[in-house]
């Protein structure tokens, strides 16, 4: 059988939610995000009414949206019974079949990434169609298994392990669709397609090919990075439900003038600019947390900005604040007090002051000290000769232990070199530089040879 399934990604958190046309003018949805204008989009296009929203899991790298298609739609929302959320849903469990009109939709078990995580296999009468594989097998790896604290880490990964090879005895042609890909924190590979089948994992995928158990485990844990704090609160929002959002007012911000802006500042608000590195370089208010508006925006605000802090935006006019608001809001950021009216110029023109911070091409580092603060996976593989890393989502807590010595920061492009270097002058860090480009750039424009190893 023939299906419309759309794959609607979001390519800042590395994820992919569906959208599965039912044939009726009703659609069932996989792991849709809080900001659902794409999802809505969509789901006009092909005239269908969202009216089931299945959630694989309890998010840690989003905040679901399911609890709102409940609210506006009328969906009615399939979850893990295990999962014990707080807010109208039909709670599976393993083996359950639920009835799509013609399709139909089995819950299977596949702890590992969360406790109660559940695939969902999609069938037509007996045949597998394809299976939503949330945070269980993805393509090419597995997602983590140490979000529950790494006090659980080894004990989740057996049971993924189980999950992946309960998965595997699918039929070759099944597809598989997980949610969690290419980009996200959750793990997946580089560059790593976003869908496949059973039978292209059990061929390709390196976890699936390990028999034995506890070196599968080593792989997985061994190949876990770092991941944003925020990481460890949603789960339990996702299990309460987000608040419901009033779509018709969200995607606005509060115009403030410079005075006002003034005050939130004394009273501990932190202001965040979102305009492109060579203008938050050129001024920027001091003590400002540069986070280039970019579809990773909402990765490094979670990051970068503790979650409970009032917040004033900085942006340039050409910069769209819907998209501002929702990148924040899909990670639970909703106390924006507003923007900075008339941006830059007007803070200027008010007589504040205002910080610089220099950009430098890779030929003009000279002898100052290199930060690079990539992921350890890319400072590894290739860096400059001498170069000091610290992860970005480390440099607050190391601001107060490095030396106060001239600092070029560095990353692949500049974006995430400008946070860093922003998290550094807060801390009272002076003589900082933000270097334009990467590693590569380094090696073309000097003629000199990258090193790799930590």
């Amino acid at each position: 059988m023939r299906i419309e399934l759309v794959p609607v990604v979001d390519e800042g958190l590395g994820n992919s939610c569906y959208l599965l046309d039912l044939g009726d003018g009703r659609a069932l949805v996989v792991d849709p995000p809080r900001d659902l204008r794409s999802l809505r989009a969509e789901a006009g296009r092909l005239r269908l009414r969202i009216g089931f929203a299945a959630d694989t899991h309890l998010h840690a790298d989003f905040l679901s949206g399911a609890a709102q298609l409940a609210h506006d739609d009328g969906a009615v929302v399939l979850a893990s019974a295990a999962g014990r959320r707080a807010f109208v849903h039909r709670g599976l469990v393993d083996g359950e079949d639920v009835d799509l009109g013609g399709l139909s939709l089995r819950a299977l078990a596949t702890p590992g990434h969360t406790d109660e995580h559940l695939a969902f296999l999609l069938a037509d009468g007996g045949a597998a169609l394809g299976v939503f594989t949330g945070g269980s097998l993805i393509v090419g790896s597995a997602a983590r298994t140490d979000l529950l604290g790494e006090d659980r880490a080894q004990e989740l990964a057996r049971a993924q392990y189980a999950s992946l090879r309960r998965l595997a005895e699918l039929p070759d042609d099944t597809a598989v669709w997980p949610t969690h890909g290419a980009g996200s924190f959750c793990s997946a590979p580089p560059g790593a397609e976003r869908t496949s089948t059973i039978g292209r994992e059990r061929a390709t995928n390196p976890l699936l090919g390990i028999a034995d158990e506890d070196r599968f485990v080593g792989e997985l844990l061994g190949s876990l990075g770092s991941y944003p704090p925020y990481f460890l609160r949603l789960g339990e929002i996702n299990r309460r439900g987000p608040a419901i959002v009033d779509t018709s007012t969200t995607g606005r911000l509060a115009p403030l003038p410079v005075s006002a802006v003034r005050r939130l500042r004394e009273r501990g608000t932190i202001v965040v600019d979102v305009r492109p590195v060579v203008d938050y370089g050129r001024a920027h208010i001091p003590a400002a947390v540069s986070i280039p508006l970019r579809s990773q925006f909402a990765t490094w605000l979670g990051w970068l900005v503790p979650a409970d802090t009032s917040l004033v935006v900085v942006r340039n006019d050409d910069q769209d604040v819907e998209e501002i608001v929702w990148q924040a809001a899909k990670i639970g950021y909703d106390r924006l007090a507003g923007e900075l009216a008339g941006g830059m110029d007007a803070w200027t023109a008010a007589g504040q002051p205002a910080s610089r911070t220099e950009l430098v091409t890779p030929d003009r580092l000279g002898d100052r000290r290199v930060l690079d603060i990539r992921q350890r996976p890319e400072f590894t593989g290739e860096h400059l000769p001498g170069a000091r890393h610290i992860e970005l989502g480390s440099v607050a807590a190391a601001a107060g232990r490095l030396p106060a010595a001239p600092t070029v920061v560095m990353c692949g492009h500049g974006e995430r070199a400008a946070g860093a270097a922003s998290l550094l002058e807060r801390a009272g860090h002076r003589d900082l530089a933000v270097m334009v480009g990467g590693p590569d750039d380094w090696s073309r424009t000097t003629g000199r040879t990258l090193e790799s190893g930590s």
